[in-house]
């Protein structure tokens, strides 16, 4: 469905709502990318976010850090040691982020589950 008939869809299901269902209609919108992204800190398991995101990004610096020092290193032997902790904890940070897209795009499904029992809804009263 392109964006053009989505916005009709959607002006013609705010035009059948009452005030109420208006409320609850513009809180089930349909959030971006970065803005469901930056959802998922918030809530219940908000918390959750913040760990998984702390670690990733301390994983990430230290990553950089062994990085550094396989670059500088003068032997084979430190280089082949530094480059494999960097590739180690540079995929395990990145494991980490990913971890979280499941959980967006649960939301996006149960927003959208929302948007559609108020149609039904709606249609019903």
């Amino acid at each position: 469905m392109s964006d053009n008939e989505m916005t009709k869809l959607d002006k013609m299901i705010e035009s059948a709502l009452t005030g109420q269902d208006r409320e609850i209609l513009k809180e089930t919108r349909e959030l971006g990318f970065f803005e469901l992204g930056l959802s998922q800190f918030g809530g219940r398991l908000g918390w959750v976010t913040w760990v998984l995101m702390i670690v990733q990004s301390v994983m990430f610096i230290a990553a950089v850090w062994c990085g550094y020092h396989f670059y500088t290193a003068a032997d084979v032997l430190s280089a082949v040691k530094w480059g494999l902790t960097a590739a180690v904890l540079a995929l395990m940070a990145t494991q980490l982020k990913l971890s979280l897209t499941p959980q967006m795009q649960a939301d996006r499904v149960l927003r959208e589950l929302k948007r559609v029992e108020l149609l039904i809804a709606s249609r019903g009263a």
